[in-house]
C-alpha cells in the first residue's frame, strides 16, 4: 500500500468512527430542516426536489399522476384482446396528467414507429465492442452515440430562448423513446445471439415490438413485456437513476446525456442491478438444494443460512416502501393467470411466504417485504430470457418513459441548476458544540 493510500485509509477509518459516535449522540439534531443523520445517510427522505410524473407512498406504493397500478391496469388502453396496459398510455399520462384514449395511444405508437430511425453511427459503435462487454456498459455507450441527433444541442448552439427549451427537449425525448428498444435489442442479439438480428415488425406496439426484436414472440409474452415496461416506467424522482437524470439535465445537458448518466446509476448493485441478483440467488439455491421444487422448510433453512453468512436476501426491502411492492403484486397476478405451473414462479411465491417472517424476527428490518425485483426475473426466465446480466437493460428501457416525461417538465417549468450546499464533518462537529452548550 502506497503512502498516500495508507494516509487516506487511516484518516478515513478514524473519521468514520467519529461520525458513527456523533450520529449516535446527535443524529436527530436538525440543520435547518434536515437531520444530521440524513446528511450522512445519503439524503434519505429529504423532500427537496420536484418530480411531477409519479409519487411513492410508503404504504400505498407508486402512483402515477395519482393513479395506482391496479387503476392503471383497468383504465389505460390495451392492445386488442389484451389485459395489460400499453406503455404508450402511461407515458401520455405522465406527460399530460390525463388518461389517454385508445386513439391517442394508437397515434403515439405510430409516432414512435415513425421516429425510430436509428443513426448508423450507433450500430457501428456497438459492432466495434467485444460481446464480453457488460450489456449495461454497451447500453450507456449506445445512448451517448445517439446524441449525434440531439435537436436541443443544435438549437441551443444556434441560439435558443430559454422559454423555448421545452420544444426541442420534447422532440429529443420522443426520438429517444422511439429508438431505445432498437438499441437495446441490438445489444442483446449481438451479445447473446451471435449478431443474428430480427427485423422490426411495424404492426406491433412499442413493448411488443421490443420483445419481438429480442426474439421472444407470442401474445402472452407481449402482454408480459407490456406489463413489465409499464410498472417499471417511473418510481418518483428520489431514486438514484431518476435523480441522476434530473441533476445532469439541470445543467442543460440534453436528454441523451442525462438519460445516459441515469443508466450508469441504474447499473449499480444497490439499484437496478438488483433484478439480476434475485434470479441468480434463486438458481444458486436450486443448485444447492438439487431440486426445482424445494419445500418451504428447505427454503427457510437456505434463507437462514444466507443471513448467517452475513449476506442480504436480494429482492426484499426498499428504501421507501413499508408494505409489499404493488409492482410485485401486479406480476404475481399476471403469473397466476399464465404461469402458475412454473417451478421457479412457485419458488418466488414460497419465498414471499417465508422471507418476511424471518426478516421480521430479526428486529432490525424496517421493510421485510418484496420489491419489484423479487418477481420479474422469474417471469423473464419462463419466456426464455435467461441472460441475467441483460435484465437491467430491460429495466432501463422502461425507465426511459418516466425520465423523459420528467425531463420535459423540468425544461417547461424552467427548473434551475441543481446545486445543494455541502458541509464538512468539522462544520457539523462545531455546529453540534454550539447547539449543546449549557
Amino acid at each position: 500500500m502506497d503512502e498516500l493510500k495508507q494516509i487516506f485509509r487511516d484518516k478515513s477509518l478514524k473519521l468514520k468512527e467519529q461520525i458513527k459516535a456523533m450520529l449516535k449522540e446527535h443524529g436527530n439534531l436538525k440543520i435547518d430542516e434536515v437531520k444530521i443523520e440524513q446528511a450522512y445517510g445519503g439524503m434519505r427522505g429529504i423532500q427537496s426536489m420536484i418530480w411531477e410524473t409519479s409519487l411513492l407512498d410508503p404504504q400505498d406504493g407508486i402512483k402515477f399522476r395519482g393513479y395506482s397500478i391496479p387503476q392503471l391496469q383497468e383504465l389505460l388502453p390495451k392492445a386488442p384482446n389484451g389485459k395489460e396496459p400499453l406503455p404508450e398510455g402511461i407515458f401520455w399520462l405522465m406527460l399530460t396528467g390525463e388518461i389517454p384514449t385508445q386513439a391517442q395511444v394508437n397515434w403515439l405508437s405510430d409516432e414512435w414507429e415513425r421516429r425510430a430511425q436509428v443513426p448508423v453511427e450507433m450500430y457501428r459503435v456497438l459492432d466495434a465492442l467485444p460481446n464480453t462487454v457488460h450489456p449495461m456498459t454497451q447500453f450507456s455507450i449506445a445512448i451517448n452515440a445517439l446524441q449525434v441527433d440531439s435537436i436541443f444541442a443544435k438549437k441551443y448552439e444556434e441560439g435558443l430562448n430559454k422559454n423555448d427549451y421545452w420544444d426541442p427537449s420534447y422532440e429529443d425525448a420522443m426520438n429517444l423513446i422511439a429508438r431505445i428498444p432498437h438499441a437495446a435489442a441490438y445489444i442483446y442479439r449481438n451479445t447473446f445471439k451471435g449478431g443474428h438480428h430480427i427485423k422490426v415488425d411495424n404492426s406491433l406496439d412499442w413493448a411488443a415490438n421490443y420483445a419481438h426484436m429480442l426474439g421472444y414472440g407470442g401474445e402472452e409474452c407481449y402482454e408480459m413485456m407490456r406489463l413489465y415496461q409499464t410498472i417499471h416506467a417511473d418510481h418518483e424522482g428520489g431514486n438514484a437513476s431518476a435523480h441522476t437524470a434530473h441533476l445532469v439535465g439541470s445543467t442543460l445537458s440534453d436528454v441523451y446525456y442525462s438519460y445516459g448518466a441515469a443508466m450508469n446509476a441504474l447499473a449499480g448493485p444497490l439499484h437496478g442491478l438488483a433484478n439480476q441478483e434475485v434470479i441468480k440467488w434463486i438458481f444458486e439455491m436450486v443448485d444447492d438444494l438439487k431440486t426445482r421444487k424445494p419445500t418451504k422448510e428447505q427454503i427457510e433453512n437456505y434463507i437462514k443460512d444466507t443471513l448467517n453468512k452475513g449476506k442480504v436476501i436480494p429482492g426484499y426491502g426498499h428504501a421507501v416502501l413499508r408494505k409489499p411492492d404493488p409492482r410485485f403484486y401486479a406480476q404475481m397476478q399476471f403469473s397466476k393467470r399464465y404461469l402458475a405451473d412454473d417451478d421457479i414462479i412457485q419458488i418466488v411465491w414460497n419465498l414471499f411466504d417465508t422471507i418476511p417472517p424471518i426478516l421480521q424476527s430479526l428486529g432490525k428490518v424496517s421493510n421485510p417485504w418484496p420489491n419489484v425485483d423479487a418477481h420479474s426475473g422469474a417471469m423473464l426466465v419462463h419466456y426464455g430470457l435467461t441472460e441475467y446480466n441483460y435484465y437491467t437493460v430491460l429495466f432501463g428501457v422502461s425507465r426511459t418513459l418516466g425520465v423523459m416525461a420528467s425531463h420535459c417538465w423540468s425544461r417547461a417549468l424552467g427548473f434551475p441548476l441543481e446545486r445543494p450546499k455541502s458541509l464538512t464533518t468539522e462544520y457539523i462537529q462545531n455546529y453540534i458544540a454550539s447547539q449543546t452548550k449549557s
